[in-house]
Parts: structure tokens; C-alpha cells; sequence
């Protein structure tokens, strides 16, 4: 098992960037390599543990189940949709720091099989640019905004 953290400071009020992550079916509209996002059970009003969406990245579909969701520092979810040796995790966490937010984005990382040590640093790798461009797009999102 691996872990992967990445943190960013971000112009913005804890509020709004927690508007955003909340929007859990929306990520295709702010994540620049995601090409479509959607709640997989939009009749539901209220997002919350259980929530359930559907990320299109090229031609790998994930399906992103929350675990975690405590308004409004702290949001986890299961990924599916890797191979069967594969489980991901990520983990998203805000704390106000005078009139900007800290994200930290983390991701777990267990990779089975005879080549673990080498497919986990090669997903961890791979990882670690995905956490970068998530940071990247919130900032871009949330910074600038009048809260």
C-alpha cells in the first residue's frame, strides 16, 4: 500500500471550495482531464456517504463512491473501474487559514500480484500528476470568485 499526498493553498474561502467538491456529480465541469461527470443516482437530494458518481477519463470509466463526507473539511471516496489488482482511494481535506484554504488531496494506493513494488510506484507515479492537476483545477475554479 502506498500513500500520496499533495497540498495546495488556495485563494478562497473554505466554503467555497467545499461548494465545489460537493457538487459531486460536476467534476467533469472543473477537472480539465475528465471528459463527462454524473451522479449515478441523481433523484437523490442530498449528497452524503453512499453517494455514487460516474467519471469518464478518455476511455477508462471510474466509479467514485463516497465514504467520507464531513461539511465542510473533509470529503472520501472509493474508486472503481481499475483492474482487479488495483484499489484506489482518495481523500480530500480543507482547513481556513486566514482568508485562503489549505487542500491537501491524498490518494491510497494497494496494487496485488507478484509485481506489486513495481506497478505501485509506477501507479503511484501516475498518481501524483493526477492529485497535482485535481489542486491544479480547483485553484483555477475557486480562485477569483467573490464568496
Amino acid at each position: 500500500m502506498a500513500e500520496i499526498r499533495r497540498t495546495r493553498t488556495v485563494a478562497a474561502e473554505q466554503q467555497a471550495i467545499w461548494d465545489v467538491l460537493a457538487d459531486f456529480g460536476a467534476i467533469g465541469a472543473w477537472a480539465d482531464f475528465v471528459d463527462h461527470s454524473c451522479l449515478l443516482s441523481p433523484h437523490a437530494q442530498d449528497v452524503g456517504i453512499g453517494t455514487t458518481r460516474r467519471v469518464q477519463v478518455g476511455r477508462n470509466t471510474l466509479v467514485e463512491q463516497i465514504t467520507e463526507f464531513d461539511p465542510p473539511g473533509t470529503l472520501a471516496y472509493d474508486v472503481e473501474g481499475f483492474p482487479r489488482w488495483l484499489a484506489v482511494s482518495s481523500r480530500w481535506t480543507l482547513i481556513p487559514s486566514a482568508g485562503a484554504t489549505t487542500v491537501t488531496l491524498g490518494s491510497t494506493v494497494t496494487v496485488s500480484g507478484p509485481l506489486h513494488r513495481i506497478a505501485e510506484a509506477i501507479v503511484t507515479r501516475v498518481s501524483a500528476k493526477q492529485l497535482d492537476a485535481l489542486l491544479a483545477a480547483l485553484a483555477k475554479r475557486v480562485e477569483g470568485q467573490h464568496v
